[in-house]
């Protein structure tokens, strides 16, 4: 516990000191040994997800900046976790990968001052004499020429598109647009209703259609059921009707009803074939007779 407390950073202490001589460099501490522990428990994707809590991103979808912040800390500690640091060592390292990128945000640091504040938190490693000892004293001489070697090819190779991302301007890209739609009035009197054609239903209805209409188109709907529906009433009537007829009747009447058309039918061709003939014989009487 007393290891733990000697790496905890003073934001008081002053920056501009050099490391030798006891002073931080190094003066905040970027996450806390237990986010560390929580870190160390999971795989490459747990590791990002947490980050992603830790770190509060709540737009990668949409952020630029969000996205390559989570990668440069997703892809240090997974580094840092495969040469098997301890738990003050990971957070030391995540100290600096933040100490460094926060010159270049902030502070707005040319590669070539980043590059010195590097050697002053680095001083000391290797010393066993205390007021030599830097921020990262709990690294070894190896540890440290590994760590140089990964940040020059994750951050200091690239540091222009760093430089880029937290200081140049960027348009805005429109990815969405709204638009604003005027929709038809309902039909107030004296003017009458939109025409319907090309509208969808249940838009006419909703929008266009006036109060009247619709009442009345519902009354009409209402008188159709209440057609199709059928009557008792009237069921009971047409039932006792067709009770009170015999099979003599009907037999009868069948034999009544063909007998009668099929008279009045004779009767009519008869009359169109005299008047046919009566035509005929006048119009040969006036072929043979002379001009």
């Amino acid at each position: 516990m007393g290891k733990e407390q000697q790496y905890v950073k003073d934001d008081e202490e002053d920056r501009d000191q050099d490391a030798i001589g006891g002073k931080k460099i190094i003066d905040r501490t970027f996450l806390s040994l237990s986010q560390i522990t929580a870190l160390s428990e999971q795989n490459v994707e747990g590791v990002q997800k947490k980050l992603e809590e830790f770190l509060n991103f709540k737009q990668l979808k949409t952020s630029l900046k969000e996205a390559i912040l989570l990668d440069y800390y997703t892809a240090g500690f997974w580094w840092a976790k495969e040469m098997n640091f301890s738990l003050i060592q990971l957070s030391g390292f995540m100290d600096l990968l933040n100490f460094l990128l926060e010159n270049l945000s902030d502070k707005n640091m040319t590669l070539g001052d980043n590059l010195k504040e590097l050697g002053k938190a680095m001083a000391g490693i290797g010393e066993t004499d205390s007021e030599r000892s830097g921020d990262l004293n709990f690294f070894s001489i190896e540890q440290a020429k590994a760590i140089i070697d990964y940040l020059n090819i994750s951050l200091f190779k690239h540091y222009k598109l760093y430089e880029y991302l937290f200081h140049s301007p960027r348009e805005e890209l429109v990815i969405s647009n709204e638009d604003v739609i005027e929709l038809a009035q309902p039909a107030v009197p004296p003017f009458p209703a939109q025409p319907e054609e090309g509208i969808p239903s249940d838009m006419y209805s909703s929008f266009i259609i006036s109060p009247i209409a619709a009442e009345t188109q519902s009354k009409g709907s209402d008188q159709e059921s209440y057609l199709e529906e059928p009557c008792p009433e009237v069921e009971s009537f047409e039932a006792d009707a067709a009770a009170g007829v015999t099979a003599e009747d009907q037999k009868s009447a069948a034999g009544e009803i063909p007998n009668e058309i099929i008279g009045n039918l004779e009767a009519e061709i008869n009359e169109k074939l005299q008047m046919q003939e009566a035509a005929y014989t006048l119009s040969k009487e006036k072929l043979k007779s002379p001009k």
